[in-house]
């Protein structure tokens, strides 16, 4: 049986089983200053564990989105992605790394079709290709963020593409290279990522504006950034 087949079986079920939706944040150095990928899922369908699919692991958080169902309007769907913020783990992420253009894919499967490690005695009907056609969006903004949660709106790949972008990106956290051609600082004064004291071989820039006022104590400074752009209207 072929995969959309499988899915369509499900969903003409009698008794069908529980969809599954997973998430996946992307983070390119080129786009985002880093290379990384979050997992997640919300935890809904009495799954409240981590939960692999395909292999992958997606940690179990609190994480709600909507807005993904095409209208008649003739506009392309605009979702919200709101992520909860516990111990300000994602402002601190905001932070370091510049969200905008981050790639977001939803992915949707049912419940018998997990992975085997997720039930105690294995699944046979596991199948790590019956899903629904991945949807793949892009984080165009941050709409609020607050001590519960940091909300995003998301656009598809087609939006982007009509963007006029500026060549220079309005972003709060520094863009330069640290000890690059634009970022210029070559003394001595070493900080790690919470802005602390510490030794050459742990020296490192946080991209804050903080952290530029460490190092340059006199003179104009040379941060890349604007300072309170983050949250964009």
């Amino acid at each position: 049986m072929s995969t959309p087949q499988k899915i369509q079986e499900q969903l003409q079920s009698l008794e069908p089983s529980a969809i599954i939706e997973l998430f996946e944040l992307e983070l390119t150095q080129a786009v985002n200053g880093i290379d990384q990928t979050y997992y997640y899922h919300a935890g809904t369908n009495e799954l409240i564990a981590d939960i692999v699919f395909a292999g992958k692991t997606y940690s179990a958080y609190p994480i709600e989105a909507d807005g993904f169902e095409v209208t008649s309007k003739g506009t392309l769907p605009r979702p919200s992605m709101r992520i909860a913020n516990a111990n300000n783990a994602i402002s601190a992420l905001l932070v370091l790394y510049n969200p905008l253009q981050a790639k977001v894919t939803r992915i949707r499967t049912c419940k018998k079709f997990l992975d085997a490690v997720n039930f105690s005695g294995g699944n046979a009907t596991a199948d790590p290709t019956a899903k629904f056609e991945d949807e793949i969006w892009y984080i165009d903004r941050v709409a609020n963020e607050n001590p519960q949660l940091v909300e995003f709106e998301l656009t598809s790949k087609l939006d982007l593409t009509n963007l006029a972008l500026p060549r220079r990106q309005v972003l709060e956290h520094c863009p330069w290279k640290y000890r690059g051609a634009e970022c210029g600082y070559r003394g001595t004064r070493y900080f790690d990522l919470n802005d602390q004291a510490t030794s050459a071989a742990n020296d490192q820039c946080a991209k804050r504006y903080t952290s530029c006022a460490k190092r340059f104590l006199t003179g104009k400074l040379p941060f890349g950034g604007f300072p309170g752009a983050r949250l964009q209207m």
